[in-house]
Protein backbone atom coordinates (compact mmCIF):
# COMPACT_ATOMS: atom_id res chain seq x y z
CA UNK A 1 0.00 0.00 0.00
CA UNK A 2 1.34 3.35 -0.94
CA UNK A 3 0.68 6.57 0.90
CA UNK A 4 -0.13 9.76 -0.82
CA UNK A 5 1.81 12.91 -0.12
CA UNK A 6 -1.09 14.28 1.84
CA UNK A 7 -1.27 11.19 4.09
CA UNK A 8 2.49 11.40 4.67
CA UNK A 9 2.19 15.03 5.83
CA UNK A 10 -0.70 14.18 8.16
CA UNK A 11 1.25 11.26 9.59
CA UNK A 12 4.29 13.46 10.15
CA UNK A 13 2.15 15.99 12.06
CA UNK A 14 0.21 13.35 13.99
CA UNK A 15 3.25 11.33 15.17
CA UNK A 16 4.75 14.11 17.36
CA UNK A 17 1.33 14.96 18.81
CA UNK A 18 0.69 11.26 19.61
CA UNK A 19 4.13 10.95 21.23
CA UNK A 20 3.49 14.07 23.32
CA UNK A 21 0.10 12.74 24.47
CA UNK A 22 1.69 9.40 25.39
CA UNK A 23 4.38 11.15 27.46
CA UNK A 24 1.76 13.25 29.29
CA UNK A 25 -0.35 10.16 30.04
CA UNK A 26 2.67 8.30 31.43
CA UNK A 27 3.66 11.33 33.56
CA UNK A 28 0.12 11.63 34.96
CA UNK A 29 -0.03 7.90 35.77
CA UNK A 30 3.33 8.02 37.59
CA UNK A 31 2.36 11.09 39.65
CA UNK A 32 -0.95 9.44 40.70
CA UNK A 33 0.88 6.27 41.67
CA UNK A 34 3.35 8.22 43.83
CA UNK A 35 0.59 10.18 45.63
CA UNK A 36 -1.32 6.96 46.39
CA UNK A 37 1.84 5.34 47.70
CA UNK A 38 2.50 8.33 50.00
CA UNK A 39 -1.07 8.30 51.38
CA UNK A 40 -0.97 4.62 52.24
CA UNK A 41 2.48 4.73 53.84
CA UNK A 42 2.43 5.00 57.65
CA UNK A 43 4.10 8.07 59.08
CA UNK A 44 7.38 7.47 60.83
CA UNK A 45 7.25 8.57 64.51
CA UNK A 46 10.31 8.76 66.65
CA UNK A 47 10.42 6.78 69.87
CA UNK A 48 11.12 9.91 71.92
CA UNK A 49 8.03 11.69 70.57
CA UNK A 50 5.87 8.63 71.26
CA UNK A 51 7.20 8.43 74.84
CA UNK A 52 6.45 12.13 75.43
CA UNK A 53 2.91 11.67 74.11
CA UNK A 54 2.42 8.61 76.33
CA UNK A 55 3.68 10.52 79.40
CA UNK A 56 1.25 13.36 78.64
CA UNK A 57 -1.65 10.91 78.33
CA UNK A 58 -0.69 9.36 81.67
CA UNK A 59 -0.66 12.81 83.34
CA UNK A 60 -4.09 13.63 81.94
CA UNK A 61 -5.46 10.25 83.09
CA UNK A 62 -3.99 10.75 86.59
CA UNK A 63 -5.51 14.25 86.81
CA UNK A 64 -8.91 12.89 85.79
CA UNK A 65 -8.69 10.19 88.48
CA UNK A 66 -7.80 12.77 91.14
CA UNK A 67 -10.66 15.04 90.05
CA UNK A 68 -13.14 12.15 90.09
CA UNK A 69 -12.01 11.15 93.59
CA UNK A 70 -12.34 14.76 94.78
CA UNK A 71 -15.81 15.07 93.24
CA UNK A 72 -16.91 11.83 94.89
CA UNK A 73 -15.58 12.99 98.28
CA UNK A 74 -17.32 16.38 97.94
CA UNK A 75 -20.62 14.75 96.91
CA UNK A 76 -20.41 12.49 99.97
CA UNK A 77 -19.73 15.45 102.26
CA UNK A 78 -22.59 17.42 100.68
CA UNK A 79 -25.01 14.51 101.11
CA UNK A 80 -23.97 14.20 104.76
CA UNK A 81 -24.58 17.91 105.39
CA UNK A 82 -27.87 17.93 103.49
CA UNK A 83 -29.23 15.39 105.97
CA UNK A 84 -29.73 18.35 108.32
CA UNK A 85 -32.02 20.24 105.94
CA UNK A 86 -35.46 20.66 107.43
CA UNK A 87 -37.73 18.65 105.12
CA UNK A 88 -41.34 19.79 104.95
CA UNK A 89 -44.08 20.25 102.39
CA UNK A 90 -44.70 23.91 103.24
CA UNK A 91 -42.77 26.76 104.84
CA UNK A 92 -45.20 26.76 107.80
CA UNK A 93 -44.45 23.09 108.46
CA UNK A 94 -40.71 23.84 108.35
CA UNK A 95 -41.22 26.63 110.89
CA UNK A 96 -43.20 24.25 113.10
CA UNK A 97 -40.24 21.86 113.00
CA UNK A 98 -37.91 24.70 114.02
CA UNK A 99 -40.22 25.45 116.93
CA UNK A 100 -40.12 21.77 117.94
CA UNK A 101 -36.30 21.92 117.96
CA UNK A 102 -36.43 24.92 120.31
CA UNK A 103 -39.00 23.25 122.56
CA UNK A 104 -36.96 20.04 122.68
CA UNK A 105 -33.84 21.96 123.71
CA UNK A 106 -35.80 24.07 126.23
CA UNK A 107 -37.30 21.00 127.92
CA UNK A 108 -33.82 19.46 128.21
CA UNK A 109 -32.60 22.34 130.41
CA UNK A 110 -32.62 22.07 134.20
CA UNK A 111 -35.13 23.44 135.10
CA UNK A 112 -36.95 23.33 131.76
CA UNK A 113 -37.38 26.60 129.87
CA UNK A 114 -40.96 27.54 129.07
CA UNK A 115 -41.30 29.24 125.66
CA UNK A 116 -43.93 31.95 126.06
CA UNK A 117 -44.57 33.54 122.69
CA UNK A 118 -43.50 32.72 119.18
CA UNK A 119 -43.18 34.71 116.01
CA UNK A 120 -42.76 33.17 112.57
CA UNK A 121 -40.36 34.82 110.13
CA UNK A 122 -40.33 34.79 106.36
CA UNK A 123 -38.79 32.10 104.21
CA UNK A 124 -36.06 33.59 102.04
CA UNK A 125 -33.53 32.39 99.47
CA UNK A 126 -30.26 31.15 100.94
CA UNK A 127 -27.89 30.25 98.09
CA UNK A 128 -29.17 27.08 96.43
CA UNK A 129 -31.50 26.50 99.39
CA UNK A 130 -34.00 28.44 101.45
CA UNK A 131 -33.92 29.79 104.99
CA UNK A 132 -36.78 30.15 107.40
CA UNK A 133 -36.80 31.55 110.93
CA UNK A 134 -38.70 31.43 114.21
CA UNK A 135 -38.47 33.85 117.15
CA UNK A 136 -39.38 32.91 120.73
CA UNK A 137 -39.49 34.79 124.02
CA UNK A 138 -38.83 33.27 127.42
CA UNK A 139 -37.41 33.96 130.84
CA UNK A 140 -34.54 31.94 132.25
CA UNK A 141 -31.33 32.09 134.25
CA UNK A 142 -28.21 33.09 132.37
CA UNK A 143 -26.59 29.64 132.70
CA UNK A 144 -29.71 28.06 131.21
CA UNK A 145 -29.39 30.40 128.23
CA UNK A 146 -25.72 29.48 127.80
CA UNK A 147 -26.60 25.77 127.91
CA UNK A 148 -29.48 26.27 125.47
CA UNK A 149 -27.18 28.01 122.99
CA UNK A 150 -24.57 25.25 123.34
CA UNK A 151 -27.24 22.59 122.78
CA UNK A 152 -28.51 24.48 119.74
CA UNK A 153 -25.17 24.04 117.98
CA UNK A 154 -25.22 20.29 118.65
CA UNK A 155 -28.53 19.63 116.86
CA UNK A 156 -28.61 17.38 113.78
CA UNK A 157 -30.78 19.92 111.94
CA UNK A 158 -29.05 22.76 110.10
CA UNK A 159 -30.10 25.53 112.49
CA UNK A 160 -28.26 28.57 113.75
CA UNK A 161 -28.77 31.57 115.97
CA UNK A 162 -29.95 34.61 113.97
CA UNK A 163 -30.76 37.11 116.66
CA UNK A 164 -30.45 37.28 120.45
CA UNK A 165 -31.83 40.04 122.68
CA UNK A 166 -31.44 39.96 126.44
CA UNK A 167 -33.21 42.27 128.88
CA UNK A 168 -33.45 42.46 132.66
CA UNK A 169 -35.77 39.97 134.25
CA UNK A 170 -36.48 39.21 137.87
CA UNK A 171 -33.56 40.34 140.08
CA UNK A 172 -34.57 38.17 143.02
CA UNK A 173 -34.57 34.92 140.99
CA UNK A 174 -31.67 36.19 138.83
CA UNK A 175 -33.45 35.63 135.52
CA UNK A 176 -33.29 37.48 132.21
CA UNK A 177 -35.87 38.13 129.51
CA UNK A 178 -34.69 36.58 126.20
CA UNK A 179 -35.87 37.01 122.64
CA UNK A 180 -34.17 34.36 120.54
CA UNK A 181 -34.42 33.91 116.75
CA UNK A 182 -33.14 30.80 115.04
CA UNK A 183 -32.94 30.06 111.33
CA UNK A 184 -33.02 26.72 109.57
CA UNK A 185 -32.07 25.58 106.08
CA UNK A 186 -34.99 24.35 103.97
CA UNK A 187 -35.32 23.18 100.35
CA UNK A 188 -35.40 26.00 97.80
CA UNK A 189 -38.88 24.87 96.68
CA UNK A 190 -40.34 26.27 99.94
CA UNK A 191 -39.23 29.83 99.13
CA UNK A 192 -42.22 31.77 97.79
CA UNK A 193 -41.69 33.31 94.38
CA UNK A 194 -42.00 37.07 94.16
CA UNK A 195 -44.94 38.11 92.03
CA UNK A 196 -45.41 41.28 90.07
CA UNK A 197 -42.96 43.57 88.35
CA UNK A 198 -41.12 46.58 89.67
CA UNK A 199 -43.23 49.40 91.08
CA UNK A 200 -43.07 52.78 89.34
Amino acid sequence: MTLSARDKRTLLLFAPVAALLAILAIYRWVSLWKSNAEETATPVVSVAAAEKRLARYRQVAAAVDVQEATLKRLNTALAEREKGIIRAETAAQAQAQLLQVLRRIGKAQAPPIDLRSTELGQTQPFGAYGQTSVSVMFECRIEQLVNLLADLTAQPELVSLSDLRIANGNRKSKTVQVRLTISGVVPRALVPEKKGGPAF
